[in-house]
């Protein structure tokens, strides 16, 4: 692997001018694709193998042209303080609308609230049912602004007006997120380069590839039925894998450089190592994404591909642009001071100065001293002449020039108290948890919606007027086609639905045409996203045995207060299967990475915990309220169905990056001879600032999402920047090392067995280690003849 990527990497540096073309090129072609393809669908809620979806599917099948999940928009009229929406001037406003809007172009009906159930007790609160004959996505701007009209009009009278429903649901401002994180990823890297060009070179490949993927969403979201959502989430995951990735590799070409090679040499090296690296880590991303289709839901299933297929574009971008354009600008990355670079072991210094030309100190081939080059054998591992208890030595690392930075300093204390770090970091964690095990999942509808949409005030409005069970009807489908009575049958199921604790009232049941199959609405009374109204639909369901024994007919339980607890079930029922399966592949991969059996279960360890205490960040702010408004959160609930599987399937991809990248350079160090402390040490050394670097700009781009209005976008922006917080800067910066301390050499062991049938990919470069040795440095000088000064 390491080989082929170091070849890869020359000949895109070689044939640069080809590889911008042919990439130039691709956009082009799926830019092309994107502006004449049809428009995309509306998001698909389709559920195979939930109640719910059964129903929704025999009342398309039973009342053909009334789709279930039709479009409709529901008109909600509030009279003035003081006044009864049956006076005379109030009535006639509301029943002038009524007209209006049945002759609205692609209106089915129009019910009036004072010809049915629209009417609330103390007459205050009424409201009215449009319902249109085609769905969502079909209704025309048109119509739209013609039931606006019609609105306006009543408004006009001194009524307020609230409109909810799905024909004219508005669209929640997007915020800032993609923009924010930009703009912080830009800050983050210009602090970690130093160097204007090796900031933007990231930023700009990783917007270069999202930027192909979305097109490429686009060209084929017609075809393959995907909706929006799948863009979203290729754009958010895009922009962070993008830019670590092209960081890891600009990163490791400006160490390359600074030991003197030539411009082509650092980009073979570079690709051949922290290349390696980006291949196993996207890899990972790509399983972790590809696995939510064992969920089963169609939905997640094409926005993991979709997803999947940015990272493998990141991947691509990464291995093959990035190099070419450090052709164009080979000497443009690097820092803009002048440095003096002096490696642990003691083998080479070199200045590096603006124009990349690396020079030999004044004091040339003196430099590797016999007492630098015993301080370096120590710090890699060699025994000493009778030495025997230097590996319990190589525990603790030892100082060297590079011994200043933060990284090393941190690892070096974590070294030193490991088991004191290793509790505080699980109890922590631990802590943070605990708040998962009170998690309710469900569905956020208008409720959970800000105040200043005319949706959540609709809500409001007829949780007061009607009950807060209003908002939530259950919708009972009678299939009596096997009764000898369908209307008989029909009448007793509801009575029994009607006599059920927490049901407030039962409407009229409507027939189909042929009169053996009945749609009626039960209304609990309490709030949709209630557990007891969960555990309402659950006791119709258990004691329907006997009434579908008495009658002959059955009934299902549908709507969407039983489709999100569906869902929410199934959801629930899908996390494990979908944990082993995605842990199990990925730790077959990085059991191959590695080489350790440890290792890879370590890393699995410290993901499950980091993800817990993420989902207890989500329950104490989302459902339980605190800190809330500090995000502008103004209603709390249940949390999103989707979020538990969509948080472990986005962030154990991107833990496994941080895993692959921060401990293939402790397993490079460890291969090349360095003892099990000091490869931890080494580890941190060349990728610890990196890595802290690749977590904030993941951090930014998913912080950026909670400057949405919408508090579901909020609260997946809100778990995926606490989830990369408590992954990649607690677990892999701290609780990594410390196990790492404690295991020593036992870290990297594989039984021999194992360690045979395993293939060999070489991501430590140790063939291009052996390479490298051979190359003559800066003074003229083979690194082997300098090793022997």
């Amino acid at each position: 692997m390491a080989t082929f990527l170091y070849q890869l990497g020359q000949r895109a540096f070689r044939r640069r001018r080809w590889v911008v073309l042919l990439w130039v090129a691709v956009l082009a072609v799926v830019g092309i694709g994107a502006l004449s393809a049809a428009e995309a669908p509306d998001d698909s809620s389709s559920m195979p193998g939930i109640e719910s979806q059964k129903a929704f599917d025999l009342i398309n099948e039973q009342f053909p042209g009334s789709e279930a999940n039709g479009a409709s928009a529901r008109i909600v009229f509030v009279a003035p303080d003081g006044q009864k929406i049956t006076a005379a001037g109030n009535r006639s406003a509301v029943d002038r609308f009524v007209t209006e809007a049945a002759d609205g172009p692609q209106v089915a009906d129009v019910s009036s609230p004072f010809e049915g159930p629209g009417l609330s007790k103390d007459k205050t609160t009424a409201y009215a049912t449009v319902t249109y004959k085609t769905k969502d996505d079909e209704v025309t701007d048109f119509s739209k602004k013609e039931l606006e009209g019609a609105i306006e009009e009543v408004r006009d009278t001194g009524l307020t007006v609230e409109v909810g429903g799905s024909a004219l649901a508005t669209e929640a401002p997007a915020g800032m997120g993609e923009i924010v994180g930009v703009l912080v990823a830009a800050v983050v890297l210009l602090i970690t380069f130093g160097s204007l060009a090796a900031a933007g070179l990231p930023l700009i490949t990783a917007v270069i590839g999202v930027s192909i993927s979305l097109a490429g969403i686009t060209a084929l979201a017609n075809a393959f039925g995907l909706s929006s959502t799948s863009g979203e989430l290729a754009m958010m995951l895009g922009l962070a894998v993008g830019i670590d990735y092209s960081l890891f590799v600009v990163s490791r070409y400006r160490e390359e450089r600074a030991k003197g090679r030539t411009p082509e040499e650092a980009v073979g090296l570079a690709l051949g190592t922290a290349g390696s690296a980006v291949v196993f880590a996207g890899l990972t991303v790509v399983i972790a994404l590809a696995g939510l289709s064992v969920v089963g839901v169609p939905m997640l299933t094409k926005m993991g591909l979709s997803a999947a297929g940015t990272v493998v574009t990141g991947v691509l971008i990464a291995l093959t642009l990035v190099p070419a354009l450090l052709g164009f600008w080979p000497n443009a990355v690097l820092a803009r001071q002048s440095r003096s670079v002096q490696t642990c072991g003691g083998q080479t210094r070199s200045s590096q100065t603006r124009s990349g030309r690396a020079r030999t100190s004044e004091r040339g081939p003196r430099i590797p001293r016999i007492r630098i080059r015993r301080r370096g054998r120590q710090l890699r591992g060699s025994r000493e002449p009778g030495d025997s208890q230097a590996p319990r030595k190589n525990r603790e690392p030892r100082k060297c020039e590079e011994a200043g930075s933060w990284s090393v300093r941190w690892a070096s204390f974590v070294l030193r108290r490991p088991v004191a770090v290793l509790l505080v970091t699980v109890v922590g964690l631990g802590a943070l948890a605990v708040p998962a095990l009170d998690l309710r999942l469900g569905m956020p509808g208008d409720e959970a919606k800000p105040t200043s949409t005319t949706e959540r005030r609709a809500y409001d409005a007829l949780a007061e007027g009607f009950g807060p069970g209003f908002n939530g009807p259950l919708t009972i489908v009678v299939d009596a086609r096997d009764a000898d009575d369908p209307k008989a049958a029909v009448e007793t199921v509801a009575e029994r639905i009607g006599a059920t604790k927490g049901v407030v009232s039962v409407s009229p049941a409507q027939f189909n045409e042929a009169k053996d199959t009945a749609v009626l609405s039960a209304t609990p009374s309490t709030a949709p996203t209630s557990e007891r109204t969960k555990n309402l639909v659950h006791t119709i369901r258990d004691e329907r045995s006997a009434t579908e024994t008495e009658t002959g007919a059955t009934f299902e339980v549908t709507g969407t207060t039983a489709l999100n607890i569906d869902i929410a079930k199934k959801m629930q029922d899908a996390l494990i299967p979908y944990l082993v399966v995605v842990v199990g592949l990925a730790f077959l991969l990085l059991l191959v990475v590695f080489r350790s059996v440890l290792v890879p279960l370590k890393a699995a360890l410290g993901f499950l915990l980091s993800v817990l205490a993420s989902f207890g960040a989500v329950v104490t702010v989302f459902q339980n309220g605190h800190g809330a408004s500090l995000l502008g959160v103004d209603q709390t609930g249940p949390i999103m169905s989707l979020m538990p599987i969509f948080l472990v399937g986005i962030v154990f991809g991107l833990a496994m990056d941080y895993q692959v990248f921060l401990v293939s350079r402790m397993r490079e160090a460890y291969v090349h001879g360095e003892g099990a402390g000091q490869a931890v040490v080494s580890g941190f050394r060349h990728s610890g600032r990196i890595v802290v670097a690749a977590a904030l700009i993941m951090m930014a781009v998913f912080s950026g999402f909670m400057t949405a209005a919408d508090s579901m976008v909020k609260m997946v922006g809100f778990g995926l920047a606490t989830a990369v917080l408590f992954d990649a800067i607690v677990v892999r910066m701290v609780l990594v090392p410390a196990v790492l301390a404690l295991l020593g050499k036992r870290a990297w062991w594989l039984p021999g067995w194992l360690d045979r049938l395993l293939p060999r990919v070489d991501i430590e470069g140790e063939a291009l280690n052996r390479r490298a040795a051979e190359l003559p440095s800066p003074t003229g000088e083979s690194h082997q003849d300098m090793a022997r000064v």
